[in-house]
């Protein structure tokens, strides 16, 4: 497991950097290989915030946690993370689709806002590719609720179609999904 940390408002410690690394190998059997953590210490006035990003193949998972002391504050982001990830892990063996393929690339563009107010040409700033991996809707709402977004692209494993799952206002899901005909 590749693990990087940051030390934001306090000073680095290789103690609560190799505590951290030794407890985040407890939720490593959750998810497959390769596996990367990013881990966030940052002290605000009395707080200790305890942040954790893990990502694996074809998941990616994120808690944080606020206490008094950090020690506390990584075994309780850790608890938080395994209980997702062990959920995540029963839902995803009753909704796993007969068929696996690998999914769709996808081009992701994102254009600077004076351009889309004005006449002018609008300006790409960055492009960014994913796969839409292949899932059941369940899935794809597990998805979106570990990753705390609001909306996923993902390639429909039974119809093979590209569909957007996304949150809507009132809490609850909407699916667009591609006319047939």
């Amino acid at each position: 497991m590749q693990v990087s940390t940051t030390f934001r408002h306090m000073e680095q410690s290789e103690a609560l950097k190799s505590y951290a690394e030794e407890k985040l190998e407890r939720v490593a059997k959750y998810i497959d290989e390769p596996i990367s953590a990013q881990v966030y210490f940052t002290v605000e006035k009395i707080r200790h915030i305890v942040e954790i990003v893990i990502s694996g193949r074809g998941i990616t998972t994120k808690a944080s946690e606020a206490t008094n002391d950090m020690y506390a504050a990584v075994d309780a982001v850790l608890d938080k993370i395994e209980r997702q990830l062990k959920r995540y892990k029963e839902k995803l063996k009753d909704h796993k689709p007969a068929g696996e393929n690998n999914g769709r690339t996808m081009s992701k563009k994102v254009f600077q806002a004076e351009g889309l107010e004005t006449n002018a040409e609008p300006v790409v700033i960055t492009t960014k590719t994913e796969t839409a991996k292949p899932m059941a809707v369940e899935e794809a709402v597990m998805q979106m609720d570990l990753l705390h977004k609001d909306f996923l692209v993902f390639t429909d494993a039974t119809s093979n179609e590209i569909n957007v799952l996304y949150r809507r206002k009132d809490g609850n899901f909407g699916l667009i999904e591609p006319q047939r005909g």
